[in-house]
């Protein structure tokens, strides 16, 4: 069991080290109604589930957020691993009626690969830097410093040390170091 287990992760598509992708460049992507003048001719889709979680008709007493420190771009999958690291505590502790988290941001960049063949042969498949625009291969988003990303509403005062769990779980899954911001909602 265990060596069919290996077999499938070694036979699995790798995800590129996102150091490749995460300063921001202006976005070459033109998407087009009009498959000629159209740069991209797929968009990826991303695996984000749920923007928001928990209960958005109640009015809560405390909010917090997550902002990053700089700009940054964040991958789709980055930002689907810490909602459901941070919604799993949250609805542990809380249940579905006791909180709101929201994510404040939508995957919009399309990140592009220009894969270059290297070994033996790989003159007579790779095309070089003569088509370069590269396949689209996933989204991501495109964050400014002090933007909020994730926003998380509770009822008690009791209640901030385990949001404040959750937020740092989101803060730990990013590419980049965040800020949590506590604030108190005046009714």
């Amino acid at each position: 069991m265990f060596i069919k287990q290996i077999k499938f992760l070694k036979d699995m598509a790798r995800i590129r080290k996102f150091a490749a992708y995460r300063r921001i460049e202006r976005p070459y992507t033109r998407v087009s109604k009009y498959k000629k003048m159209s740069f991209v001719k797929a968009t990826p889709r991303h695996n984000i589930t749920s923007f928001e979680m928990g209960n958005p008709k109640k009015k809560f007493k405390y909010s917090l957020c997550v902002r990053p420190k700089r700009d940054t771009q964040i991958r789709h999958n980055a930002i689907e691993s810490a909602r459901q690291s941070a919604n799993r505590i949250l609805e542990n502790s809380f249940g579905t009626a006791g909180y709101f988290l929201k994510l404040r941001v939508y995957p919009f960049h399309i990140l592009r690969e220009n894969p270059l063949a290297s070994g033996a042969g790989a003159d007579r498949f790779s095309t070089g830097m003569s088509h370069s625009f590269g396949k689209p291969i996933s989204v991501a988003v495109q964050i400014k410093k002090g933007q909020i990303l994730f926003s998380l509403d509770v009822n008690h005062k009791a209640d901030l040390v385990i949001a404040k769990d959750a937020m740092k779980r989101i803060a730990h899954k990013m590419p980049c170091s965040c800020l949590i911001e506590i604030k108190e909602n005046k009714e």
